[in-house]
Order: structure tokens, then C-alpha cells, then sequence
């Protein structure tokens, strides 16, 4: 066969793979450039032979972190990285990339060769599937979730004045962001404030501001955060934390809505909705003699108690593949995801920092994962096996069983051992249900259900 045949049959072969192939030569000038590149990038096959590959690409990973560089200096093969570039039309277009070592007979490098797949339809998809679950910036499709998700939209509308009560972690910040996003004051100012953090006379100053002259370095008048907030939210946070002196002059203020700058004689009025939060349970001070009563009373017209993520384990793989997502963006990596052994043993935590931990996990294992996959040895320490229990078995498909375990159990405590309710919770048959509980030997819950009215 003679070199054109030769070259004819080779590109019939790669015109018949349905991802984008190209090669370069050691100038990174293109050589090959099959039918499935022209029509992912919109690049002519003649025009792009012969260019220097970054300039058909232009793709984000093309001046920072080109992957066939590192394969060219390395000599190592990329796997599923992930990037995107521009086509013809302007557009950016996610792409997963391989790259590998072109060698003539003698094994000389003489080049590289990449494959890339357009993975927007990929994208949209998981787009679409996280939008389902995704309530501003609020990720969760548990029951608890769902109905929080449902009642916001009416909490925000009301105007009412809002407690929010979970431990730290929870998101409690985010829910009350969303409150205002969602109601009639979203075009003025969201303005927090955490009152734990500050003492009195720091607070005062941060809530009510001052006017010049106050104190020895007010040299000219200061706006507090109700004044900030007028037609707007206050978000005070940690609420169930300030002094008794500061809980009187926040109950005067939440009642006559007026308030005095330090150093002014004259009331200023502030038309701001309050949000507070607190990480303790506000009653149990109030009885303990730690929060005054009427204050409780103000700030808790509307009460929200926040699970924590312990109690809602459904919401943990959805997550985990948001943080994946969020931290491939930030830290420029194409991580497909984590293990079977990772998401087990992510399932089975108690997590007593919450959501914040469970993103200061992922952010760990992103930092030593140089894979496309985190595994157990990317956790931090307490977390890696020999540390902490390790999930059922070592393969992935004990691993799933691990975590579909997990989830039941959950599911069925939470509905008070009702196996008809958590049936219909998981979407599948009471008897599928029966099945999954014997040959799992999941324990029977505290409480027995069966023979409660679904």
C-alpha cells in the first residue's frame, strides 16, 4: 500500500470516531484533523492544518495549563481533563479532553495527539438536574428541604420579621438571603451583621451608628446598619448571644422602629425587615433567664428550624457533585467525581460542622487529588482509612449498598418506622421496600409504624 493510501485509510479511520481527534508535530502545528474536530469546533479540516493548535482552540486551558504541554514535558497521558473553548460562533463550549505521545518506529517523540468530547448536552443535563434541587444557591431534595423550599417564597412575601435556629454550618445566612431576594425589598440593601462576634459598644456603634464627636476618634457621623438596611433586610446573626443591656435596646428599637446614633439627641426611623438567626435554642434561654421573653417574641413572628445535614443524608451526594462542579471553576481541575468508597464513608458521617464541613472536606481532597477521582487518601487524615470506620467492604458496589443502607434507615426513622411512607418517600414499592429491609438487615427503628394511618 503507498503512503497516500496509507494516509486515505487513516483518515477514513479517524473520520469514523465520533469524538475529535487531532495530532501536532513538535511545533504544535496541527497534522491531523478528523471530521468529528470540524464539527465540534466549526474549524475547517484545511484551515486548520498546518495551525498552531491554541490558535483553532483558544481554549482556557491553552496559555495556563495546556494538558498536551504536559503531556509533551511530562511524557504522562491526561485523562477526561476538563476545559472548554470558543468556536466559530463566539460561543464556549465544554469539552473532555485526552492527550497521549505521538512515536515514530524508533520511539522518538514526535508529536502528541488529543481527543476531546463536546460535552454541552452533558452539562445542560446536569444543569437541568441541579436546578430541580436548587433553591438560591440552596442545595437539597430531601423532604425537609422541599418543604422549606416551598414555604420560602410565602415567607418572603409576608414581610414578617424571621427567626432562623440551626446549628453552625447549616446555611443559615444563605436561607436569610434568599427571604430577601425572594421579596418586594431585593433592589435595596441585604445588610448582616453577626452580633456575636462584637461587644456591646462595638455593636451598638455597627447597629446604630454615631454622629462626629461621639467619642474621641468620631470625626465625622457614621451610618449604622439600620440605616443601611432602610427598605432593605438586617440580618443579625447569632442573636441569642448579645448581653442583657443590648437585648433592651434592640427590643425598644424593634418596637417603635426608631432608633438614636451614639451622640445624637434626635431619632432616626428605619424601615428595615429583621432577620435573625441564632445556633442555640432561643427558648431554652428565655427559661433559663439568658433572653428576655419579649425580644424572643419580636424575633420569633415566623420560626424556621434548619436541619442539619445528618438528617438529611439524601442531600449529601447532590452536595458533593455541586462542590465538585464549584471547586473544578475555581481551581481550574477537571475532577469527575469521588469514589464509591469516598461517597460511602460521606454518606455514613455525622458531619458536626454541617454543610461547612462537608465543604471543607471536598476542598481538602481537591488540593491532593492530581487523578480525575477522589479517593480516601485525598480526605484529611481522620477521614482516610485506619482513622475513622470504613465502609462496608472495599469495592464499590458493597460500597453503594453501604450508602443505600444509610438512606433507608434515615427514611425510615424519620417517618416513625412507617414502612408505607417511606415507601412512597423513596419512590418505590412497600414490598421492594420489605425486600431491601431483609436482606440488609436493617434494624427495626425505635418506633414502629406499621400500624400508624399512612
Amino acid at each position: 500500500m503507498d503512503l497516500e493510501k496509507i494516509s486515505q485509510y487513516h483518515d477514513t479511520v479517524l473520520d469514523s470516531i465520533n469524538e475529535g481527534v487531532f495530532t501536532i508535530d513538535a511545533s504544535w502545528r496541527i497534522t491531523t484533523f478528523n471530521k468529528a474536530a470540524e464539527q465540534i469546533t466549526g474549524v475547517p479540516r484545511q484551515q486548520a492544518i498546518g495551525t498552531i493548535c491554541s490558535e483553532v482552540f483558544r481554549a482556557n486551558l491553552c496559555e495556563t495549563a495546556c494538558a498536551l504541554k504536559a503531556t509533551m514535558a511530562s511524557g504522562k497521558p491526561v485523562v477526561n481533563a476538563m476545559a472548554y473553548f470558543i468556536n466559530q460562533a463566539g460561543e464556549h463550549v465544554p469539552i473532555r479532553i485526552s492527550t497521549a505521545l505521538l512515536k515514530d518506529g524508533a520511539g522518538h517523540i514526535i508529536g502528541g495527539v488529543e481527543t476531546f468530547q463536546d460535552i454541552s448536552m452533558i452539562e445542560q443535563l446536569r444543569k437541568e438536574l441541579e436546578s430541580r434541587y436548587t433553591f438560591e444557591d440552596i442545595i437539597g431534595r430531601s423532604p425537609a428541604m422541599r418543604n422549606l423550599f416551598e414555604m420560602l417564597p410565602r415567607i418572603a412575601d409576608s414581610g414578617s420579621t424571621v427567626l432562623l435556629e440551626g446549628a453552625s454550618g447549616t446555611g443559615k445566612e444563605l436561607f436569610a438571603r434568599a427571604i430577601h431576594n425572594l421579596s418586594g425589598r431585593k433592589k435595596n440593601r441585604f445588610v448582616p451583621v453577626n452580633c456575636g462576634a462584637l461587644p456591646d459598644t462595638l455593636l451598638e456603634s455597627e447597629l446604630f451608628g454615631y454622629k462626629a464627636g461621639a467619642f474621641t476618634d468620631a470625626r465625622k457621623d457614621k451610618p449604622g446598619r439600620f440605616s443601611l438596611a432602610d427598605k432593605g433586610t438586617l440580618f443579625l446573626d447569632e442573636i441569642g448571644d448579645i448581653s442583657a443591656a443590648m437585648q433592651v435596646r434592640l427590643l425598644r428599637v424593634l418596637q417603635e422602629r426608631q432608633f438614636e446614633p451614639l451622640g445624637s439627641i434626635k431619632a432616626e426611623k428605619s424601615d428595615a425587615r429583621i432577620i435573625a438567626a441564632a445556633n442555640k435554642d432561643l427558648a431554652k434561654l428565655v427559661r433559663s433567664g439568658k433572653f428576655r421573653e419579649d425580644l424572643f417574641y419580636r424575633v420569633r413572628v415566623i420560626h424556621i428550624k434548619l436541619p442539619d445535614l445528618k438528617s438529611r443524608r439524601e442531600d449529601i451526594p447532590l452536595l458533593v457533585n455541586h462542590l465538585v462542579s464549584k471547586l473544578n471553576r475555581l481551581k481550574g481541575k477537571g475532577i469527575i467525581g469521588v469514589s464509591g468508597g469516598v461517597m460511602a464513608h460521606l454518606m455514613e458521617y455525622d458531619y458536626p460542622g454541617n454543610v461547612r464541613e462537608l465543604e471543607n472536606i471536598m476542598e481538602h481532597a481537591f488540593a491532593l487529588c492530581d487523578g480525575d477521582l477522589i479517593e480516601r487518601d485525598h480526605l484529611p487524615p481522620e477521614h482516610r482509612p485506619g482513622t475513622a470506620p470504613a465502609p462496608e467492604g472495599g469495592k464499590t458496589a458493597t460500597s453503594l449498598k453501604a450508602m443505600e443502607k444509610t438512606v433507608i434507615k434515615e427514611v425510615l426513622l424519620r417517618n416513625g418506622g412507617s414502612r408505607k411512607r417511606a415507601a412512597r418517600e423513596l419512590g418505590i414499592d412497600v414490598s421492594t421496600l420489605y425486600r431491601k429491609i431483609k436482606a440488609m438487615k436493617i434494624p427495626a427503628p425505635p418506633t414502629d409504624g406499621r400500624n400508624r394511618t399512612p
